[in-house]
C-alpha cells in the first residue's frame, strides 16, 4: 500500500518544529496521491494531525519527501505518524532513510539515519540498566548520589499520583439530529426537534447545533435552579425517608396529583429551602435532621397518640424500623471482628460466577475481599442474595423508590442456621474469648456490650452463662444476632 504521513515534524535543539510551512519550510515529494480536502502534499507540514489532512505517496510501498529550510538548521529529532488521532494504523512508514544536504551542494546527500539503526520494539524486553557512578570522581559521585535520591523521590510522587482512584470517563460527540416521529415510527421522521425541557415549565429550547456538553450543563443548571424547587423537595424527602423509613411524602417518586400529600408540608418546604441555602450540601441536611428533637425521640408507645395515629405519620414517636439487609450483614461481620473496611476497587462476588443466565451458586463462606461492606457486592440481576435476600435485599432486577419491609419465618431460619451465620458466630466467639479472657461472665458481658451496646440484665446473664457453659459462645452469638434489639434500632 502507499505510505501515508499525517504530519512530518522536524525539531531543532530548542524544541521548535522548523518543518512547518508557516515558518517558511517548503515540502516536495516523489509523487502524490491526492484526494480533495483530505490527502495532499500541502498537508504534510501544515501543523494538523489526522488522516483527513495527510500526505499519501503516489507509489506503492515507496516514495520520498524533502523539507527545505529557508536557513541552515541544527536538528535534534524527526517525528512522523500515520494518524495520530488513532482512527487508522495501516500504511505507516517504518522502513526509512534520513538524508541531509546543504544549499551549497544539492547533489551531495549524506545518510544520517536508517530504520536499521532503530532498536527493535519488544514489549517484553527489560528496561535498560540504570545510571552507574563507576568511573566518577568522589565529588561527581557525591553529586550524582544527591541527584539520584532526588530522582527517586520524584518517581515515588509520580507513582502515587498515578495510583489514585480511577473514574469512568467518556468523550463527548456531536449529538444526533432528533426528529418528531409520525405515530412513533422511526421510518417516518417529521420536523427536527431542538433540545428542551417540557414547555409546561416555561423554559426556552436550545439551538439544535448546541454541543452535547453544553446540553448537559443546561439540563443540570435547570435541575438545580432555585427557580425549580421540585428537585430540592424530592431530594429532601428521600433523605428524610432514609432516616425515618417513610418520607414526608410517602410516594417518593410521585409528587404529582396521583401521589400522596405531604404529612408536614411546611416542614418539607422549609427543608427544601434550607437545602438550597446550604449549597445543596447533603451532609448539612443529615446533620440538621439527626440533631433535631424529632429524630432523637424515643420509640415508646403513647396509647392516646397511637389511637389517633397508629403509623406515627405525625412523628409523635420515633417509628420502629428494622435494619436493612445490607446493614444486618455488615453489622454481624463488624461485631464478629471480621468486617473488611477496605475501600474502592472491584466488587466482590455473592455467587460463584458473574456471567450466564442460570446456575448461580451462592458463596456460603465468604473470605478476604468478600468480607467487605455489602455496598461493594457485585449484583446479579434477578438473583437474590442467599441469606439476606430474605430480608428484602433487592436482586438488582429493577430499581425501587422505597424498599418494602417484610417479616417471614425464613428470615429467622436464615439468620440462625445459614452457613454464613454459623461462620460468623464462631468468629464472634473467638474474638470475644480473645478480648475478654477465660472468665465466662466477662465474656457474656462483652458479648452484650458489643452486639447490643449495653450490659446484660441479671436474668440474661444467668441464662447466657448456662448456655455458654453447655455449648460455648457461638450459640449465644447466634441468639444475639436474632434478637429484635439487634435488628431494630431503638
Amino acid at each position: 500500500m502507499e505510505p501515508c504521513i499525517d504530519e512530518l515534524e522536524i525539531f531543532d535543539v530548542g524544541g521548535t518544529n522548523v518543518a512547518l510551512a508557516s515558518t517558511g519550510a517548503v515540502a516536495s515529494s516523489s509523487s502524490d496521491y491526492i484526494v480533495a480536502d483530505r490527502h495532499d502534499l500541502k498537508y504534510l507540514n501544515d501543523g494538523t494531525y489526522g488522516n483527513n489532512r495527510s500526505w499519501v505517496s503516489g507509489e506503492k510501498s515507496t516514495g520520498w519527501v524533502i523539507i527545505e529550510f529557508p536557513t541552515e538548521q541544527e536538528i535534534e529529532r524527526i517525528v512522523w505518524g500515520r494518524d495520530r488521532k488513532g482512527s487508522f494504523t495501516d500504511r505507516v512508514p517504518v522502513d526509512y532513510t534520513i538524508e541531509i544536504s546543504s544549499a551549497s551542494n544539492d547533489s551531495a546527500w549524506q545518510t544520517v539515519a536508517t530504520s536499521e539503526d532503530r532498536r527493535p520494539f519488544n514489549p517484553k524486553a527489560k528496561a535498560p540498566p540504570g545510571f552507574s557512578i563507576e568511573g566518577l570522581t568522589p565529588e561527581e559521585s557525591q553529586l550524582a548520589k544527591k541527584f539520584l535520591a532526588e530522582k527517586k523521590g520524584l518517581e515515588a510522587k509520580l507513582l502515587a499520583a498515578n495510583s489514585r482512584q480511577n473514574v469512568f470517563g467518556g468523550r463527548f460527540r456531536q449529538p444526533d439530529v432528533i426528529h418528531l416521529l409520525s405515530r412513533g415510527d422511526p421510518e417516518q421522521p417529521k420536523e427536527e426537534i431542538a433540545p428542551a425541557t417540557l414547555s409546561a415549565f416555561g423554559t426556552q429550547p436550545l439551538e439544535s447545533s448546541t454541543p452535547e456538553q453544553q446540553r448537559r450543563q443546561a439540563l443540570a443548571d435547570w435541575i438545580a435552579s432555585p427557580e425549580n424547587p421540585l428537585t430540592a423537595r424530592v431530594m429532601v424527602n428521600r433523605i428524610w425517608q432514609g432516616h425515618f423509613g417513610t418520607g414526608l411524602v410517602d410516594t417518593p417518586s410521585d409528587f404529582g396529583r396521583m401521589g400522596s400529600k405531604p404529612s408536614h408540608p411546611e416542614l418539607l418546604d422549609w427543608l427544601a429551602a434550607e437545602f438550597m441555602r446550604g449549597g445543596w450540601s447533603i451532609k448539612h441536611l443529615h446533620r440538621l435532621i439527626v440533631l433535631s428533637a424529632t429524630y432523637r425521640q424515643a420509640g415508646s408507645i403513647q396509647l392516646a397518640a397511637q389511637a389517633k395515629d397508629a403509623d406515627a405519620r405525625l412523628l409523635w414517636r420515633y417509628p420502629t424500623r428494622r435494619l436493612d439487609a445490607e446493614s444486618i450483614r455488615d453489622s454481624i461481620l463488624a461485631v464478629s471482628d471480621r468486617l473488611n473496611l477496605s475501600m474502592y476497587g472491584r466488587g466482590f462476588d455473592l455467587f460463584d460466577k458473574r456471567g450466564g443466565l442460570t446456575g448461580f451458586r451462592p458463596v456460603e463462606s465468604p473470605q478476604g475481599e468478600a468480607l467487605r461492606r455489602m455496598i461493594y457486592s457485585h449484583k446479579v440481576r434477578r438473583e437474590r442474595e442467599a441469606v439476606f435476600g430474605a430480608f428484602d435485599c433487592p436482586d438488582a432486577g429493577q430499581s425501587t423508590a422505597r424498599r418494602r419491609e417484610s417479616t417471614t419465618p425464613l428470615q429467622a431460619l436464615n439468620l440462625f442456621n445459614s452457613q454464613f451465620t454459623l461462620d460468623q458466630a464462631q468468629a464472634f466467639a473467638a474474638s470475644i474469648t480473645r478480648d475478654a479472657g477465660p472468665v465466662a461472665a466477662k465474656q457474656v458481658e462483652l458479648a452484650y456490650q458489643r452486639v447490643l451496646g449495653r450490659a446484660p440484665k441479671e436474668d440474661e446473664l444467668t441464662e447466657a452463662l448456662i448456655t455458654t457453659e453447655a455449648h460455648g459462645l457461638a450459640p449465644l452469638g447466634r441468639a444475639l444476632f436474632n434478637s429484635n434489639e439487634f435488628l431494630y434500632p431503638p
